[in-house]
């Protein structure tokens, strides 16, 4: 792998947010392989997001946490690591919920790509946060 693919595929990691960012879900999974997973941290019963997701079953939860939103969940990137089909990022989302609260959510993800699209993703965040934010009355 030359430095210009891992260079590439930094930039569709980026993509992946920028595109997050402006409500374009269609976008998002287009960027992402058929077979692609999704990785939210979280024991069994703590929440009912946690653990691998499909990319058909993470575009119904991306929809669905959109559909409460009063806009877009705008991810700003703070850093980009890569090295080969591995990149991984610190990012910062915000977004108002229409209940009224506010989701501003600290992330690191592990994204994987393979032949230019995304074919595994790992998220960390507060899961406390997504609890008090999404669950909670």
């Amino acid at each position: 792998m030359t430095s210009s693919d891992t260079e590439t595929n930094k930039a569709v990691a980026r993509r992946l947010f920028e595109l997050f960012s402006a409500g374009d879900i269609a976008g998002v999974m287009d960027l992402m392989t058929d077979d692609a997973t999704w990785w939210l941290p979280g024991k069994p019963g703590q929440l009912p997001v946690v653990g691998t997701r499909t990319k058909p079953q993470i575009a119904k939860l991306f929809h669905a946490m959109t559909s409460q939103l009063e806009g877009p969940l705008v991810m700003t990137v703070k850093s980009t690591i890569a090295e080969g089909d591995q990149v991984a990022m610190e990012v910062e989302s915000l977004g108002h919920l229409k209940n009224g609260r506010t989701y501003n959510q600290e992330y690191h993800f592990r994204i994987q790509l393979r032949g230019g699209k995304i074919c595994a993703v790992r998220e960390y965040l507060d899961t406390l946060h997504v609890q008090a934010v999404w669950f909670q009355g």
